[in-house]
């Protein structure tokens, strides 16, 4: 009979029980999980059952990584993205969330440029840990993402972007995103910036409504997401639920541009 070891089909005999896979297969396992359920006790194992074997610790190799990640998304999905690369500018609230969800996805390159360091008022929002507090963030976050997705193709620059080097920074990037919080860092990156479609935010403060963060096209190769209104102000800061909301939003549409369901 079939069953499904770790997304990939294998075959086992009639009346095999869960403890036999696993000496079979990954003898080192010690997390076992079987049709989602992590379980400590030995069960048979039906037609079409799913099985998970863990060894903590352990990482994946390359190609059992991506069949996981693959079972995972719509069909199709992963094989586009995965020749992908998506260049960020700023890696703040916004850029480190964008980050994540897109090595998360096994989008194939990340470019990630940022000057500052961690600070502690950015521990609100942003994706890293009181540990990395000094550090740069382009340093920081690709440590993160590291240990995320270590099969992304990783390029951190610790850098002020400017009009001078952005092109040489992202040339070869299919999205950009703009996270930036100053407004004319904003402008800079959107007025120095030529080729492929931006991806840039506006407008993702205080603690309204989810549901004015929205998507404009502005344009024919650029979208901007947020409520274009709501900066960071006195009484208005910048918080994780609302600037999280953006960021996913924004790495969605990156998400949807590289599949060609944005034009």
């Amino acid at each position: 009979m079939k069953i499904q070891l770790n997304e990939r089909e294998v075959k086992v005999d009639a009346g095999a029980t869960l403890f036999q896979l696993r000496d079979r297969e990954k003898p080192g396992a010690d997390v076992l999980v079987h049709n989602g359920a992590a379980v400590s006790e030995d069960v048979t194992l039906s037609e079409g059952d799913g099985v998970n074997l863990i060894q903590r610790g352990e990482i994946p190799p390359a190609d059992e990584l991506e069949a996981l990640m693959t079972a995972r998304h719509t069909p199709g999905v992963h094989a586009k993205i995965k020749g992908a690369t998506v260049g960020i500018a700023g890696l703040g609230g916004l850029g480190s969330a964008i980050a994540v969800a897109l090595a998360r996805i096994g989008v194939g390159r990340l470019i990630l440029a940022d000057f500052d360091v961690v600070e502690p008022s950015n521990l609100n929002r942003q994706q890293y840990f009181i540990d990395q507090l000094g550090q740069t963030k382009a340093e920081a976050l690709e440590t993160n993402l590291q240990r995320i997705n270590p099969y992304v193709k990783y390029e951190a620059h610790c850098v002020r972007i400017t009009p001078d080097n952005i092109e040489e920074l992202f040339s070869e990037v299919d999205v950009m995103v703009e996270a930036f919080d100053r407004a004319d860092q904003k402008a800079m990156l959107l007025q120095s910036f030529k080729g492929a479609p931006i991806v840039a935010a506006s407008g993702m403060a205080g603690h309204g409504s989810g549901e004015t963060i929205g998507v404009r096209r502005m344009g024919h190769n650029m979208y901007v997401v947020g409520d274009l209104e709501t900066g960071a102000a006195p009484g208005c800061g910048l918080m994780a639920p609302r600037v999280g909301i953006a960021a996913h939003m924004q790495a969605n549409l990156v998400l949807r541009i590289l599949l060609g369901e944005e034009g």
